[in-house]
């Protein structure tokens, strides 16, 4: 008797096992980019892309795939949603341990609002230097708490992203990067739908 357990897996009928992955795309359902998100998923559901999955309507999108390196998804994702739907974006594909450890790794988690405390995906790794330079031209702007990690940025908005001048476009000239930011709110939930 076969035996599946609650792993971040999807069993299918050809005796394989896919791996579950969040895209959280940049720039959807903000200004003119509007997106249904049962158009994104059925777009990707074309492309072999399984047991794809929707979570709120601002470019969260759950999916299993073939194992591969996340950077490889990212640009076939992006390739996709500009193909059919003629608009920019990137999208920071994370497995489930990647969206766990964008939680449990932010050194503000525990400490802030999880509104507040965000994880920024970042389209490509940010260096030291780079991180440096963001960081000496925001000193003394405002309140923000920020620390760089693994493909992204951690920050404590502290009293609200609408509130802040650390925007981002003055942080995508920093760093020479687009990014898509997420709370730890909106990323626990997303974990949990993994699991």
């Amino acid at each position: 008797m076969l035996c599946i357990l609650a792993l971040p897996f999807v069993y299918f009928s050809q005796g394989t096992i896919m791996p579950r992955y969040a895209a959280f795309f940049a720039s959807m359902n903000v200004g003119g980019n509007r997106l249904k998100m049962t158009d994104l998923r059925d777009a990707l559901e074309r492309e072999d892309l399984e047991d794809v999955e929707t979570v709120v309507a601002s470019g969260n999108v759950l999916f299993s795939f073939d194992d591969r390196p996340s950077e490889g998804l990212s640009e076939m994702l992006a390739f996709i949603v500009k193909d059919r739907f003629d608009f920019d974006t990137f999208a920071a594909v994370r497995s489930r341990d990647e969206v766990s450890a964008a939680i449990e790794d932010n050194p503000f988690h525990g400490q802030g609002d999880d509104k507040q405390v965000h994880t920024l995906f970042l389209e490509r790794e940010a260096d030291a230097d780079q991180f440096g330079v963001l960081t000496a031209a925001y000193e003394g702007r405002g309140p923000e708490r920020i620390a760089l990690g693994d493909r992204c940025l951690y920050v404590d908005y502290v009293e609200g992203v609408g509130n802040s001048r650390l925007t981002g476009p003055f942080i995508e000239r920093k760093l020479d990067r687009r990014f898509t930011a997420r709370n730890m709110a909106s990323l626990k939930r997303i974990l949990d739908k993994m699991d």
